[in-house]
């Protein structure tokens, strides 16, 4: 498969983004005060990877193993002040970011990428109690670079999609493709109403730097109705402009006339123990209609030893269905499903169905152990059959309330060699993939 191929296929494109993690972070006081404060903020991560197999989606041929390091460094500071019209924060930092040795698995990045870029650089103002009809915080207006996320992070999860030199000069964004540092949308203006609780909305105006995606920008329309039971919500976005250049080479020229109308509903419907999650979208372009949608249900068993999390999810996604700017939000699988296939083998969350089975266990407060078995099925096998199994074993160590480590290994069996129409190189055998993850923050 040759790189012209990858672009035309749109839904392998917006996937391929790399997995973002992201931890509570705490951060050095540098002053306070009864009205206010103001923080210097740091926090980071590293990872070593080694994969057996390679993945043609850079257009490579060897099917030698490869191993290569990721790290990223975001450093700044954040504040906060009270008044007597309400709350003003803000934040302000820059990343450094890298790749070493032999780039990954799927030739996205090939080990020589550097960059130290603007992340953060926004403005908050919080109501506060000015407006008592409205509730606390009724009423928050917020505007610059920052992350956004809609919901459950299924369609817009922050613009996690780091890049570097494998697919040209164009594309690079520093490396560090796992672990996508780089989240903040560049330009944002966002008005929310109505606080954190009951009835609320949030008109939003986002526009991307990212050249992965086209640079796009979009508008977003978000009404939901939060309770201690369950949160159900109702979303609108329109595309309102691409980088013709990018969008061309990437086959996501549809994207600056786009509608996607979504439902969904997440919580316990009152039961401590359950979880229930599901979302549909439904995509309006040019070319036609898609549609993805996911029904998960979970259940933790409080009363046993560990108490085991055990979670069942079934995704499905329209053979062109534009997955936009889904990111990493409530742990692994959501919604990078499977740590080979989401990031370097496929499928991605396009023309695709997903079977997955999750179990996590917590045996010291400190310590989450976790399975994530997933069954992918290529729904329209035209331009290639990306349908295979993966199994992830994973932990979760805080080992200090600064530094987290995050050992995993996983299998993933492709049904397809590259050669057969799949994406992995030197048959379809078995490949075993390991990472060691370690994120800091003061």
């Amino acid at each position: 498969m040759t790189t012209d191929q990858i672009f035309g296929r749109r839904f392998l494109l917006p996937a391929i983004l790399g997995l973002g993690l992201t931890f509570d972070a705490t951060a050095y006081e540098l002053t306070s005060g009864p009205d206010g404060y103001l923080n210097l903020d740091i926090n980071g991560a590293a990872g070593i990877f080694h994969s057996d197999k390679r993945y043609n989606m850079d257009g490579a041929t060897s099917a030698n193993d490869v191993s290569w390091r990721e790290a990223y460094l975001e450093y700044g500071i954040s504040f906060g002040y009270s008044s007597q019209i309400g709350r003003w924060e803000g934040a302000l930092s820059a990343l450094s970011s890298g790749t070493w040795g032999d780039g990954d698995a799927a030739g996205f990045s090939n080990g020589s990428e550097r960059e130290t870029d603007l992340e953060q650089a926004w403005l908050r103002w919080n109501s506060a109690e000015l407006f008592s009809a409205l509730g606390p915080d009724g009423l928050v207006l917020s505007a610059g670079r920052q992350d956004i996320i809609l919901g459950d992070g299924f369609i817009l999860g922050t613009d996690m999609v780091s890049m570097g030199q494998g697919l040209g000069d164009e594309f690079d964004r520093g490396g560090a493709y796992y672990l996508g540092g780089r989240t903040a949308f560049d330009r944002t203006a966002v008005i929310s109403l109505g606080g954190t609780q009951g009835w609320r909305g949030d008109l939003m105006w986002l526009e991307s730097d990212n050249h992965f995606q086209a640079d796009m920008e979009l508008a977003v329309a978000n009404l939901e109705h939060v309770g201690d039971k369950a949160t159900f919500g109702l979303s609108a976005i329109k595309g309102l402009d691409v980088d013709q250049r990018y969008a061309e080479m990437l086959g996501l020229e549809e994207r600056d006339d786009l509608k996607i109308y979504s439902v969904r509903g997440q919580g316990n419907a009152g039961v401590e123990q359950l979880f229930l999650s599901a979302e549909y979208a439904h995509q309006r372009l040019s070319s036609g209609n898609e549609n993805a949608w996911y029904l998960e249900g979970g259940w933790t068993f409080t009363e046993q030893s560990w108490q085991p999390a055990l979670t069942y999810r079934y995704s499905q996604f329209s053979s062109g269905y534009d997955p936009l700017f889904y990111g990493f939000t409530r742990g692994f699988g959501t919604w990078y499903q499977g740590e080979l296939a989401a990031n370097y083998g496929g499928p991605f969350s396009s023309n695709a169905k997903v079977h997955h089975l999750g179990l996590l266990l917590s045996p010291r407060e400190d310590l989450t152990l976790g399975l994530a078995a997933f069954d992918f099925t290529t729904r329209d096998a035209t331009d290639g059959d990306m349908s295979g199994q993966e199994l992830d074993i994973y932990a979760e160590w805080a080992m200090s309330d600064h530094i987290s480590l995050i050992p995993l290994v996983g299998l993933f069996s492709p049904d397809k060699s590259a050669a057969e129409g799949g994406t992995q190189l030197g048959g379809r055998g078995d490949n075993l993939y390991a990472q060691l993850l370690m994120f800091v923050s003061f």
